[in-house]
């Protein structure tokens, strides 16, 4: 009888453990994600090291960056909590915290971009053009392309929250939406990339200030 009982639930536990929406390696949203961040984790090391490169090779002087820089880490911190909070939100079917969390990170993301923006000019401000020297030049194009890549994930946030508000009328269309396997692999898969962002954001602030530091 106990060997019955294990036989019948063994095919279960597996197909459980390879379910193609929970394995990482499995999925092909998956694999592109991890292909998508590995490109990116790659793009900004070769930035940052070619950054160091020719600083010291032209004997440039270090950048300061604006305050706002150091502000605008808080926000991207704050907009990864909200994610967790729709995640969280998610898994336990609270359609008013999933939209709330979701609309939070859009006007984070969106007031990220305005003090980026801000940022920008304050750099301006001190005289300091992306043509300058290399060094500015870098400092420029590597927050542009972070910036960039913000933008980049809104539409993804804004869709979620359109399908959520537009579905989500019902007792039914609620439980639908929620025990949707797919929905729950793209949302994980946002979050992901937003961590990796907000990740990034910080590993690029810490680099210029000890740029700065060491001079």
């Amino acid at each position: 009888m106990l060997s019955s009982y294990m036989e019948s639930k063994a095919p279960n536990r597996s197909a459980q453990q390879f379910n193609e929406y929970e394995n990482f390696s499995f999925h092909p949203h998956n694999v592109l994600l991890a292909l998508v961040l590995f490109g990116l984790s790659t793009l900004f090391l070769s930035m940052t090291i070619a950054f160091v490169y020719s600083r010291v090779q032209s004997d440039l002087p270090p950048i300061k960056l604006p305050n706002i820089f150091y502000f605008n880490t808080l926000i991207l911190v704050a907009s990864s909590g909200t994610m967790l909070w729709a995640k969280r939100s998610y898994q336990e079917d609270n359609t008013r915290n999933y939209q709330m969390a979701l609309a939070s990170t859009i006007l984070l993301s969106f007031f990220f971009m305005g003090m980026q923006y801000v940022g920008w000019n304050q750099l301006i401000g001190q005289d300091i053009f992306i043509n300058t020297d290399n060094s500015a030049g870098y400092l420029y194009v590597i927050s542009g392309l972070h910036f960039a890549h913000v933008i980049a994930g809104i539409p993804f946030l804004l869709v979620f929250l359109f399908v959520a508000r537009k579905r989500m009328k019902e007792p039914v269309s609620v439980l639908v939406y929620f025990s949707d396997p797919e929905k729950r692999l793209k949302l994980r898969l946002l979050t992901i990339y937003w961590h990796f962002l907000d990740a990034l954001w910080i590993y690029l602030v810490l680099f210029f200030l000890v740029n700065y530091l060491v001079r």
